[in-house]
């Protein structure tokens, strides 16, 4: 059992979404589709999807198939699964995350979405930069950058009304 984080920092996610959302409006181009990352990247992609009335659906990638950790995470199969419900080949993607830190996570998906064919370009959005990154990633833009300790965690919530806040725990 995880014992909450202590309240050292407080982050206001429907005010970063502003943020996030202007950031993207400025990167996206109306051939770019949306991709979230499972679970608080698809939330988020569906509903900036929304808000710039984009045309093309958003789609939804997991990085269960290509993580580096998968002998000791396991498969998780099912709602987590990936759905691009348009072509990748010659596409610029907007990948978009809630939480950025060791970089693996982008890794993986990147090696996902190229199963599926090769886009013109992938760039990557976020809600959160924590920092601490283990491979060569950094997001064209993010709405906040934080520092946190190793062994703190935070995430991405969405409340039944849709509307989204942070979650930290110790780990």
């Amino acid at each position: 059992m995880t014992s909450p984080a202590p309240h050292t920092l407080s982050l206001d996610a429907e005010a970063l979404y502003g943020s996030l959302l202007d950031g993207v409006r400025r990167l996206a181009t109306p051939d770019t589709a949306l991709v979230g990352i499972w679970s608080g990247g698809a939330w988020l992609a569906e509903r900036l999807a929304t808000d710039l009335g984009l045309k093309t659906p958003h789609g939804v990638i997991s990085s269960a198939l290509h993580r580096d950790d998968f002998s000791s995470r396991g498969l998780a199969v099912g709602k987590d699964a990936t759905h691009l419900p348009f072509e990748v080949d010659g596409r610029r993607i907007l990948l978009i995350d809630d939480v950025l830190y060791t970089g693996r996570t982008t890794r993986a998906v990147i090696n996902e979405l190229f199963d599926f064919g090769r886009p013109a370009s992938v760039t990557l959005v976020v809600l959160v930069d924590r920092g601490g990154r283990e491979l060569p990633i950094e997001p064209a833009f993010s709405a906040a950058r934080i520092a946190l300790p190793d062994d703190e965690r935070v995430s991405l919530d969405r409340t039944p009304e849709g509307r989204f806040q942070f979650h930290f725990e110790r780990v």
